[in-house]
């Protein structure tokens, strides 16, 4: 680069033999002495080796020869000054370049060098030529850096030491240097042209920015070094790093081009710190929705804490994705998890999601798992009040005494979200959460909506692969991720991990695969749409445990499960998370569990498919309906496919509505079930009174409730021999169980009639 040919700018000063009026003895600012006149200084016209020259008679310490002229300086150019000299009589004198930094309006800029090394002249008559580079960089090489404020300079040579010796200087040069500093190819802005400077001290903010504006669509070059950056900096072009960045955590260096973690990797050259700042710039600059870890495997040593790494919003509501890459957690202590115990007091009437008189509030971590007598699966702490000594919680409590202990178990994320208040349209995707057995993968935010996690792997997580400990899951995607079990070599009843939990409604869970967890996911809430999914839970030893692969924990579900593949595994829905237990409400209802692939091998015969669990008494069926699945064991034989587990309670039968379960297969299953149920009632002994039993046709035990039918198969005989026309009044909820009919005839008779039996109310109009 050569701003002389590229730009017309002229730098040369003006020959002496032009007029010494534009030469001054001072600094050559307008107004300072010339030398035009001056007794002590002439014109040489015929010097031997200069030609017309000009001579000095040194009367001052400093003898300055300066240019009057404003000799520019542009960010990124270096010049050259030299001056050839020799001494003629008197006293020898040293020589250096020096010249006057001008900055905007005419004003010096003060704390910079203006002089070169001196040379001493100590023989008559020899030429020796003095040089400097001035310029703005505190590059290898320049002799006097005026860094970026300077844009202009009176250039010329000052004579130092004894006085009363005679000088000649012939022509003073100035020309551009600018390309013995550059890289051949000119398409950069160097940061140390424009004052930077790579000691890792040096606030280097408005280097940054003035190398970055003057860019203009070019790359702007980070030498080698350690810059140091004060403050929040916006870069809008490209950048290339040869050196790194170092920043107070709160600074923000947002990229407007490449915006992606290669960038931040080779701005910071650290992987955890580069993840954090992009993070950090995502959450805080809106020109970027997306921010790409290139395919990169980023290996953490400890949690992330995205609410710290951000370190200025409680709140973020715009969309933000994340995306291609996989987070790999280290065999690190970072990774442990965090245990205590501590008694509190509980009181459901007062506030079901809350406890109080907490002792060592400080020892517990908002995030944590509450375990403890009467607590549901998947309670979290989501607020801590330490003034108040009390605690929020995710999920009322079913169970709990007025007063106990409780565990409180903190698990580590390779991203944690559990420090925002609200994150709402935050996109996960095409990533592998990697725990290594060691970490959990994504903690979500206390609060927010339509959050979406897809096509991502969750690759043997430690415990949990997603966690909600609020209301961060209200209208969560899931979808089409794989959840790939640490803990696929253990035994089912020895597993601990969960795929993932959900605390808010309107969920929808979609062509995911899960393998081999305690659970696939624990669901407290309504309005979700679980299909397409595949989840598996035996063990490689074939043991006949299996545990849920879905627990849904409110009874008032609003939920569909269709077209999933159940494999080896069941389904549990329970109450343990409803907040008036002892109140049914709706009950258990809004479920429809519809064309579903239950699959299942090697189970003792008391194994179930579908299971409802009641916390409390007076529960029923309330809508329930269980349409077009196919049941089918393998390797052996269960009696039936549904249960009502009465760990704690029963179902109130009088009351079950709405309740539909048809046109389901069943392979290897003793007592296929159905609601209605058709079924025959033979009797080859005439009587007026003929019981069916639906005992083992009915689902969940219920009683037989109502008969919708009566459908004579042949005739039926009477004891003579005659065909009887009359049709018989039924009976229901006969026997010990309830689960009998009786078919009461105007006169003993035999046959075979066909029966249609409810186990649910039927509605009066």
């Amino acid at each position: 680069m050569n701003k002389v040919i590229t730009d017309g700018i002229t730098l040369m000063p003006p020959a002496f033999a032009d007029g010494l009026d534009v030469w001054s003895s001072e600094d050559g600012t307008p107004g300072s002495v010339t030398y035009d006149n001056d007794s002590n200084a002439t014109l040489i016209s015929a010097d031997a080796d200069f030609g017309t020259c000009f001579e000095v008679l040194k009367t001052f310490d400093t003898q300055k020869v300066r240019s009057m002229g404003e000799t520019p300086l542009l960010p990124g150019c270096y010049l050259r000054v030299t001056a050839k000299v020799k001494a003629i009589s008197g006293a020898f004198p040293s020589v250096r370049i020096a010249g006057w930094a001008g900055g905007a309006g005419g004003l010096h800029i003060d704390g910079v060098t203006e002089f070169s090394d001196s040379i001493l002249l100590d023989t008559y008559g020899e030429v020796v030529e003095v040089t400097a580079i001035v310029g703005g960089g505190n590059r290898f090489g320049v002799d006097m850096v005026w860094g970026r404020l300077a844009i202009f300079g009176h250039f010329g040579v000052d004579f130092t030491g004894g006085n009363g010796g005679v000088v000649r200087v012939e022509d003073i040069i100035i020309e551009d240097v600018t390309s013995v500093f550059l890289r051949n190819m000119m398409d950069v802005v160097d940061v140390q042209d424009y004052g930077a400077i790579g000691d890792g001290v040096t606030d280097n903010v408005a280097a940054f920015e003035a190398a970055d504006a003057a860019a203009a669509g070019r790359d702007v070059l980070v030498p080698e070094g350690v810059y140091h950056l004060a403050t929040t900096v916006t870069m809008n072009n490209r950048l290339r790093f040869e050196g790194t960045i170092d920043m107070p955590d709160a600074a923000i260096f947002q990229l407007t081009k490449d915006f992606a973690f290669q960038a931040y990797e080779e701005a910071f050259g650290n992987e955890t710190v580069a993840l954090k700042k992009g993070l950090q710039a995502l959450f805080n600059f809106t020109d970027h929705e997306t921010f790409d870890l290139g395919g990169r495997t980023i290996n953490l040593d400890a949690p992330l804490d995205v609410y710290s790494a951000v370190g200025n919003h409680e709140t973020f509501a715009t969309r933000r994705v994340i995306k291609n890459g996989e987070l790999r957690a280290q065999n690190t202590s970072g990774w442990d998890t965090e245990e205590v115990t501590q008694t509190a007091s509980y009181d459901f009437d007062t506030d079901s999601r809350k406890l109080t008189n907490v002792t060592n509030i400080g020892t517990i971590q908002v995030g944590s798992l509450v375990e403890g007598t009467g607590v549901g699966r998947e309670v979290y702490v989501r607020d801590i009040d330490v003034a108040g000594n009390s605690i929020s919680l995710s999920s009322p409590l079913y169970a709990a005494a007025a007063s106990q202990n409780y565990v409180f178990k903190r698990f580590k994320y390779l991203l944690d979200f559990s420090g925002f208040a609200q994150v709402s349209r935050l996109v996960l995707t095409k990533l592998d959460f990697n725990g290594t057995g060691r970490a959990s993968c994504v903690m979500l935010p206390k609060s927010g909506i339509t959050n979406a996690i897809s096509d991502c792997f969750f690759t043997a997580p430690a415990d949990r692969g997603i966690t909600s400990i609020g209301g961060g899951c209200q209208g969560l995607n899931v979808d089409r991720n794989q959840f790939l079990s640490s803990e696929q070599a253990l035994e089912v009843s020895q597993r601990v991990s969960i795929g993932f939990n959900v605390n808010s409604n309107d969920a929808k869970i979609r062509n995911n695969r899960a393998i081999r967890f305690k659970h696939f996911c624990v669901l407290s809430g309504a309005g979700y749409i679980i299909s397409g999914n595949h989840w598996f839970q035996a063990d490689a030893q074939e043991t006949p445990t299996r545990t849920a692969g879905i627990v849904l924990t409110d009874n008032y579900a609003k939920t569909t499960i269709t077209g999933n593949y159940v494999d080896n595994s069941f389904i549990e829905w329970s109450n343990e998370h409803n907040p008036t237990p002892s109140g049914p409400g709706f009950s258990f209802s809004g479920m429809t569990i519809g064309n579903n692939f239950f699959t299942v091998k090697n189970v003792d015969p008391w194994f179930r498919y579908i299971k409802i669990k009641p916390v409390d008494a007076g529960h029923f069926i309330n809508g329930l309906n269980i349409s077009g699945n196919v049941f089918k064991v393998l390797g052996s034989e269960i009696d039936r496919v549904d249960e009502v587990d009465t760990t704690f309670s029963v179902l109130d039968e009088t009351k079950t509505q709405e309740f539909t379960m048809v046109n389901n297969s069943f392979t290897n299953v003793e007592n296929p079930v159905a609601n209605p149920v058709k079924a025959m009632v033979s009797v080859t002994n005439v009587s007026t009174e003929w019981i069916g039993d639906f005992a083992d046709k009915l689902p969940f035990g219920l009683r037989a409730m109502n008969v919708t039918s009566v459908c004579a198969k042949g005739p039926i005989i009477t004891a003579g021999g005659a065909v009887h026309f009359s049709v018989p009044y039924t009976l229901t909820e006969q026997g010990a169980n309830l689960d009998q009919i009786k078919l009461n005839w105007a006169t003993p008779v035999r046959g075979d009639v066909i029966c249609t039996v409810q186990a649910d109310q039927i509605s009066v109009i």
